[in-house]
């Protein structure tokens, strides 16, 4: 049992009553308050908050059926068990339909009232740990940040979130397309039914559409019982598929089948099954590539892409790095019992220095690392890992090259360089986007490229970031 709870509170005008219960309960460990009539009852309640209160049926003041009403109302959390010498089913049903936990007859059975208050203690204590890890949860599952792009998909998420379309979540490993679809889950009309997640590159392609529609015992080699699918497991909740761009054309016709006519079937059997289940895909893939290429079905793209929502990369926001990094750090040290650490002002322009190639599920894992092995209360530069320190030292050799010129055009030539090299990097070798970004015409970006030498960058891209 939790040590959160154990105040109680006895209202009885039976002054051997609130004695012998006041004994028995403190003698368990609980604090125990007393009233002998329902005003001064009513307020101790409100002072003191108890999390349970033994009520007598029968008060001189009120009737103890309306001071039941009372407490609830001003306590909705407050589990009530009334007592009673002179009970019927009728006052016991009625006591019930009000909100009340347990009915005791009088005179008591000591046992019985001992059971009582361990069972509904046992219950809250449960549901107060609940409480904490769904907060826990909630934290995890969250957009952190102030960046123009972050507020625009938070306003997104706010928008569809209670409709029942089907979206699309693209961006790369790690920007967190997991934490968006549980954010729109979590704010939908469906938060109380069941979230279901399924990785379609990590399930080898026999077993994929096993996974999602289920199977009938014998449907194929060591299937011996009957399995429902993540569609059903769904049913009236959110069905997330993450990595769908890996999923095969042949299970790619199925899915599309079960998005068009909300009906499924397992493997094995000729059964039609009912479902109501919100689809939310997530893919790193370039999706209308894949279609080009004969890897991703046309029609299905247009079914799962009705919301398009695009997480940029890390490196895009760095202004949300500081932010992101301490509230992880906060998160961990509550999970390991350890001292809250911060961040030094020359630590975070290192960490806004690299580039983050494994974006916010990256710094995340390096802020677990962080709040359990450096042992002071500040995190400074030399305590961050290889290859985030690197990102200071290329920095400052950077920074070397344009000042070891005495040369004011051999200078600006250099810094010029190095600027259109990040300005590059930062849009994925986007020629167009990195002219737009730096309030220059796309040709003229594109000449001082090649009189800086910078062509050959160009021409490491894939073949989709090439020149359009």
């Amino acid at each position: 049992m939790s040590d959160y709870f154990g105040k109680i509170l006895v209202i009885d005008d039976e002054k051997d009553i609130c004695s012998t219960l006041s004994g028995i309960l403190c003698d368990e460990g609980y604090k125990v308050l007393t009233a002998n009539n329902a005003e001064s009852g009513l307020k101790i309640a409100k002072k003191e908050l108890p999390d349970v209160c033994f009520l007598d049926v029968w008060l001189p003041d009120i009737e103890g059926t309306e001071v039941l009403e009372r407490l609830k109302i001003a306590n909705p959390d407050l589990s009530i068990i009334m007592m009673s010498g002179h009970a019927n089913i009728e006052t016991a049903v009625k006591c019930t339909r009000l909100g009340a936990m347990d009915f005791i007859e009088k005179p008591l059975s000591l046992d019985k009232v001992l059971l009582s208050v361990q069972n509904i203690l046992r219950i809250k204590s449960l549901q107060f740990e609940n409480q904490n890890l769904k907060n826990r949860v909630d934290k995890k599952y969250t957009l952190l940040g102030n960046s123009e792009s972050l507020q625009h998909i938070i306003s997104a998420i706010d928008m569809v979130a209670k409709k029942n379309t089907t979206i699309l979540i693209t961006g790369e490993n790690g920007t967190g397309k997991e934490n968006v679809s549980r954010l729109i889950h979590e704010k939908s009309n469906r938060r109380n039914k069941p979230f279901i997640a399924i990785n379609c590159a990590a399930i080898p392609e026999d077993l994929i559409e096993s996974e999602l529609f289920g199977h009938e015992k014998g449907a194929f080699t060591g299937a011996t019982g009957i399995k429902r699918g993540k569609f059903e497991l769904a049913h009236n909740g959110t069905l997330f598929l993450d990595e769908i761009g890996d999923m095969s054309l042949k299970t790619q016709s199925k899915l599309l089948r079960a998005l068009q006519e909300h009906n499924i079937e397992r493997l094995g059997s000729d059964e039609t099954i009912s479902v109501d289940t919100r689809i939310i895909a997530a893919t790193n893939k370039n999706l209308e590539e894949e279609i080009k290429k004969g890897n991703f079905r046309e029609d299905l793209f247009y079914r799962i892409n009705v919301i398009p929502i695009h997480l940029p990369p890390l490196r895009n926001r760095k202004e949300d790095i500081e932010l992101i990094s301490s509230h992880y750090l906060s998160l961990y040290s509550v999970e390991n019992s350890i001292k809250n650490k911060v961040l030094s002002p020359q630590a975070i322009q290192i960490l806004k220095a690299y580039p983050w190639p494994g974006n916010v599920r990256e710094l995340k894992n390096i802020m677990e690392r962080l709040s359990i092995m450096v042992k002071e209360d500040i995190i400074e530069p030399n305590h961050l890992p290889y290859p985030i320190h690197s990102a200071r030292s290329e920095k400052l050799e950077d920074e070397f090259h344009i000042f070891s010129s005495n040369d004011f055009r051999e200078a600006r030539a250099k810094f010029e360089k190095i600027f259109i090299q990040k300005k590059l990097e930062s849009y994925d070798g986007n020629v167009s986007k990195t002219a737009e970004s730096m309030g220059m015409e796309r040709s003229h970006l594109y000449r001082k490229m090649k009189q800086l030498g910078l062509i050959n960058e160009i021409e490491k891209l894939s073949e989709e970031d090439k020149l359009e």
